[in-house]
């Protein structure tokens, strides 16, 4: 991910600089009224921007649609806000779509921080101390909120980070298959596990899984919903507490998931949010937790990891990407090019585990170009509240400085526009097409640096091998993909990636889905896992309970100490005949 995905705010339309262009939307494209967007340049009041002739089509707005003052009103952000810990202080967020500010929020302090751990200290003892089927009830019932009011959530997600309506529902789906996972297999994960002894039916050994006791969060912008309670749900069931950052930009989303959750039965106090600037707050989080979970730049990601190896607490860290997706030379062409859509541009490429880089075998290199970029163009740009576009904005004025900075450099040293290229103010004030460049190469910063936008780079290989080696030449190791009718052989290529996740014939979401599974980083794209059995271990710590009956480990029953060394040679020898592991 990149640096503004940091335990900062990520910046907003509303910081856009003065010579910024004109961004007032035609009235068909966007759900806010033209009087709710914020002043462009005093030089281009005047203006109007217009849609290019040539460029992607814009997703009209359904009749009504709901706008930001519909969705967030003043009665909403003062009950979601309730919970957040803070001396006093007042910060706001801001909606993508126009710059408009959204809500003012509650700015919290270190001293705040440090209050939001006490607090939630006294609250996890008492629910450590609760069974785990009936946290993990807690769960299951969370699961069926979310599905029943998602139309609330889905509009707090589109308003917070521009997303597609489509894309904001894929956090839906993870976060409710997380709920159920947790909630049906967390017993299981955490049940005492007998192991054999030193000394078989003498000793007894009992592997417990004790909480780790408050989690300090740290949660990001571009998925509010699942990377901030998606990932403290398996913390809640194996008895922790939480005291979570979300993005400022994106607080609303991480607070009504936490209303929620408090309304499915988890105790108020054992959630805590805490809302500030990064470099200030972020600090505070992982000083006072006993286990940080991190989501975000590799940068910073470092930096998380320096601070909890002084304290010797652990961490787990999702951070940057570099994504590959290698098609072979006998995939089908036409399901790839849907694929790759997919996997490039889905939430505008603002996705850790996106694709950022397409290898496509010379012999359907061709063909597959012009597929993929007749569908890029094709695809719609919109920022209604409603289902129907196929992309939206990206988050925030550095983000939209990084997609321009790396898609123009790359054209000025040779590369081509096969699609895109270019912002579309006519929608929004971050709005930029979906982009696919060929011909790119070292050291154009898009052949390396993270983007983290809706813009690929197109590159032609021979054989497997060199695909492979080309994948693998990347310091990150998050997702990858591939492409083959053959199912064996793209297992067996998936094998040779070095990354944490790979797909075959899907771009991200099969591996992402597949909770049961571990989902991480290898490399600098991070440490840990999410899902799974690590996914719920790693908020636990291991406690070995063992009991030795009859006789000890020692010389006894008159044995010498030469005796009793005869003798425990002869058992250890007579064990690994009877393969005793």
């Amino acid at each position: 991910m990149t640096d503004s995905q940091d335990t900062g705010t990520a910046p907003s339309a509303a910081e856009a600089p003065d010579d910024a262009p004109a961004t007032t939307a035609p009235a068909e494209a966007t759900t806010v009224p033209a009087e709710a967007a914020p002043a462009p340049a005093e030089a281009a009041t005047a203006e109007v921007a217009t849609a290019p002739a040539d460029g992607n089509p814009v997703a009209p707005a359904p009749a009504g649609a709901r706008t930001a003052a519909d969705v967030v009103t003043p009665e909403l952000a003062a009950r979601l806000t309730r919970g957040v810990v803070s001396g006093g202080g007042r910060t706001a967020n801001h909606t993508p779509f126009t710059g408009e500010k959204l809500a003012d929020l509650p700015e919290s302090t270190p001293e705040d921080v440090a209050t939001a751990f006490e607090r939630a200290r006294a609250a996890q003892e008492i629910w450590a101390k609760v069974p785990v089927r009936q946290r993990a009830a807690v769960l299951l019932r969370f699961h069926d909120l979310v599905l029943s009011r998602q139309a609330e959530v889905l509009d707090l997600i589109q308003l917070e980070t521009g997303k597609a309506r489509l894309h904001a529902h894929e956090e839906v789906l993870s976060v409710a298959v997380t709920a159920r996972h947790y909630g049906r297999k967390a017993p299981a994960y955490l049940r005492p596990k007998a192991h054999t002894g030193v000394v078989p039916t003498l000793t007894k050994v009992t592997e417990l899984r004790q909480p780790r006791g408050v989690i300090g969060q740290i949660a990001p912008w571009n998925y509010p919903f699942e990377l901030s309670v998606g990932d403290a749900l398996p913390a809640f069931v194996a008895g922790n507490a939480v005291v979570m950052k979300p993005d400022t930009e994106t607080a609303l989303t991480a607070l009504w998931a936490r209303e929620q959750l408090i309304e499915a039965g988890l105790p108020e106090e054992l959630w805590q949010v805490v809302i500030g600037e990064g470099p200030i707050v972020g600090p505070a989080v992982v000083e006072h937790a006993d286990y940080v979970s991190f989501t975000g730049s590799t940068r910073t990601g470092r930096e998380v990891a320096q601070g909890a190896a002084a304290r010797l607490v652990g961490v787990s860290l999702e951070l940057g990407g570099k994504n590959a997706m290698v098609v072979l030379a006998d995939a089908d062409v036409e399901k790839a090019a849907a694929g790759a859509v997919r996997g490039c541009f889905s939430s505008a490429g603002q996705l850790c585990i996106s694709i950022e880089r397409l290898y496509v075998h010379e012999s359907i290199a061709d063909d597959f170009v012009q597929r993929f970029a007749a569908r890029t163009k094709a695809m719609r740009l919109g920022n209604a509240l409603a289902y129907g576009a196929d992309m939206g904005s990206l988050v925030g004025e550095r983000q939209l400085e990084t997609v321009t900075r790396h898609v123009e450099e790359a054209v000025a040293k040779g590369a081509e526009l096969l699609a895109g290229g270019r912002p579309r103010p006519d929608i929004g004030p971050l709005f930029y097409e979906p982009t696919i460049l060929d011909g790119v190469q070292a050291p154009m910063a898009v052949c390396s640096e993270e983007t983290f936008g809706p813009v690929v780079a197109i590159y032609r290989f021979r054989d497997e091998d060199e695909a492979v080696a080309l994948a693998n030449a990347t310091p990150y190791g998050l997702n990858s993909s591939v492409w083959t009718k053959d199912g064996r052989r793209g297992r067996a290529l998936a094998a040779r990636l070095r990354t944490g996740t790979v797909n075959v014939n899907e771009s991200y979401a099969a591996g992402y889905g597949s909770v049961q599974s571990p989902m991480g980083g290898m490399g600098d794209s991070g440490l840990g896992r999410r899902h799974g059995s690590e996914g719920i271990l790693k908020y636990t710590e291991a406690q070995t309970v063992a009991q030795q009956r009859l006789m000890p480990i020692a010389p006894s029953f008159g044995l010498t100490d030469e005796k009793y060394a005869q003798l425990m040679t002869r058992s250890l020898r007579a064990m690994k005949a009877f393969r005793l592991r």
